[in-house]
């Protein structure tokens, strides 16, 4: 690969505020045809239900179905049937997963606010979840453990899974067995904009979900921000990316490895890297030129480098980190000699990984953190999915006799100042029990 191998190239600092303008704007305009046939769609599956969705997989999956359940014989058949191997890595994920999420259950709280007065707050599993994963080019049983594990954990009462069918009228094979190891309700075959407006609003064989969780394509992600009308979405998602920050004590064919690892996944994937210094910029740059001429999805990671790839370099890792505070990245990799002191300065990423051998792939697939992460930037107001995601809280207060005669004339004053006098005179009432 040629120096023009990467999009950017050389010192962070002389970047032009155009080119520093579009490496933090990842935001990616939503396609105006994108939305409207995804509008198209939704209305489509509203209206029609079921037909709509038999249609759709005949349409758009080349897959003619006679019903969109998956029994849960063939799920339980493809995880009898999936290689030894994948199947002992799985449920050693799931171990994982279902450990650190347990670890982040919530408990109720209460707190006497003055005497007599207690204010509660109680979390609840939500009802039932939906939790997507994506077919065809994009297949990750990984992303089903994901989003079935930690829904489990909490303790949500159905978790449903939709998946696109392929030609044999079946989601792929290790979807279907990741959903029976995780420990899901029901399967669907089901993809696209199709089945997340059958998971908001429920169809005559889908039931309506309380959340959607679960990466998928641009359809995917246009469906889940135009149901949130009616239904919890995780977060608005779009490619993969990575932020590495390197020093002198990096390997630059690790950092190399860790960039082409994100740059596989799309031709849209993002990935950067600051290092310490020019020398070790240009090693960095050259081992990814290197491994990209050999990686074996190599169409994917010439694109992504060539259109969002970037290795930059900088005089300090004090010059480092505000940048990595506008960037927020989806992964940031901290590769430096010691790691654990930068991390009280990161604030906006999806998730941290401390040292070059916290390997972007051990999350993705087996450290337990989850995977599905806030992308383009929405580090910023957005954390990772968690086992938080599948509650509700419910807020309740107690007011004893005496509490209520003292708070009687506080709240009536307040009340009469928002010339609402009916909640003064429901305050007041209580002045003298």
């Amino acid at each position: 690969m040629s120096a023009d191998a990467l999009k950017y190239r050389g010192p962070l600092a002389a970047l032009s505020t155009e080119d520093r303008r579009r490496l933090l704007d990842r935001s990616g305009q939503s396609d105006a045809q994108v939305a409207s046939r995804t509008r198209d769609i939704i209305e489509r599956v509203r209206r029609d239900g079921d037909r709509a969705l038999l249609e759709m997989a005949r349409e758009f999956d080349r897959a003619t179905l006679t019903a969109v359940e998956v029994p849960r014989s063939r799920w339980e058949a493809a995880l009898a049937s999936l290689d030894p191997k994948v199947r002992h890595a799985l449920e050693r994920a799931a171990r994982n997963i279902s450990k650190a999420h347990a670890a982040q259950r919530p408990h109720a709280t209460e707190v006497e606010t003055e005497p007599g007065v207690v204010v509660g707050r109680r979390p609840d599993p939500l009802g039932r979840v939906g939790v997507y994963a994506p077919g065809g080019r994009a297949v990750y049983p990984s992303s089903v453990l994901m989003g079935v594990v930690p829904a489990k954990v909490a303790g949500v009462g159905e978790v449903i899974v939709c998946s696109p069918p392929g030609p044999d009228g079946l989601p792929a094979a290790g979807v279907l067995a990741a959903a029976a190891l995780a420990g899901a309700d029901r399967v669907f075959a089901l993809g696209g904009a199709g089945a997340v407006a059958a998971m908001a609003y429920g169809t005559q064989s889908v039931p309506r979900v309380d959340r959607i969780v679960g990466p998928g394509n641009a359809y995917v992600a246009a469906a889940k921000l135009q149901v949130v009308d009616a239904v919890a979405i995780d977060a608005p998602a779009g490619p993969s990316e990575i932020l590495v920050v390197a020093d002198g004590s990096a390997n630059p064919e690790a950092v190399a490895r860790e960039m082409l690892a994100q740059a596989e996944h799309d031709p849209d994937a993002c990935c950067v890297t600051l290092a310490v210094g020019s020398a070790l910029a240009e090693a960095v740059a050259s081992a990814v030129e290197r491994a990209a001429a050999r990686a074996q999805r190599r169409e994917i990671v010439a694109t992504a480098l060539r259109e969002r790839g970037a290795v930059l370099s900088v005089g300090s890792l004090d010059e480092a980190w505000p940048f990595v505070s506008d960037f927020a990245p989806e992964h940031l990799l901290i590769a430096t000699a010691a790691p654990q002191e930068h991390l009280s300065l990161v604030r906006n990423c999806g998730t941290v990984f401390l040292g070059e051998r916290a390997s972007v792939a051990f999350g993705d697939y087996m450290t337990g953190a989850n995977h599905v992460l806030p992308t383009a930037g929405l580090g910023h107001a957005y954390s990772g999915l968690s086992v938080l995601d599948f509650y509700r809280w419910t807020t309740y207060q107690r007011v004893d006799r005496d509490a209520a005669a003292r708070l009687a004339d506080d709240v009536g004053a307040l009340a009469d100042s928002e010339g609402l006098f009916a909640h003064a005179e429901a305050a007041r009432a209580w002045r003298n029990p």
